[in-house]
């Protein structure tokens, strides 16, 4: 819960400049892109979007405005196990970098 509230904290700071994130090469594509892992069929939270950002540093997601409950999640982070589709999960490996985004 902290590192949530940390998190969109963080993102509410950042409203005043935006970047958009377009989709990888402009389009959807019709399969998942490497690293990202959606929890269904379908793509509850809207991931799919936010695909560029895997292999970037973590910090990119302070220059990006998310409207949705997100969680950062990074080496050795205690989360809970409940289940919201509608969340935005962003993996963080030892590096720094986004190494996956899921949903739930």
């Amino acid at each position: 819960m902290r590192l949530t509230l940390s998190a969109i904290g963080l993102l509410a700071v950042t409203a005043c400049t935006t970047t958009p994130v377009s989709n990888v090469g402009g389009q959807r594509p019709n399969a998942p892109v490497a690293g990202f892992y959606p929890t269904g069929l379908d793509d509850t939270c809207d991931a799919e979007q936010y695909a560029v950002l895997i292999g970037q540093d973590a910090t990119a997601l302070e220059r990006i405005l998310i409207l949705r409950e997100v969680r950062v999640i990074r080496p050795g982070s205690i989360v809970t196990q409940d289940y919201k589709p509608e969340r935005l999960n962003f993996d963080v490996g030892t590096a720094g970098t986004i190494t996956s985004l899921s949903c739930g």
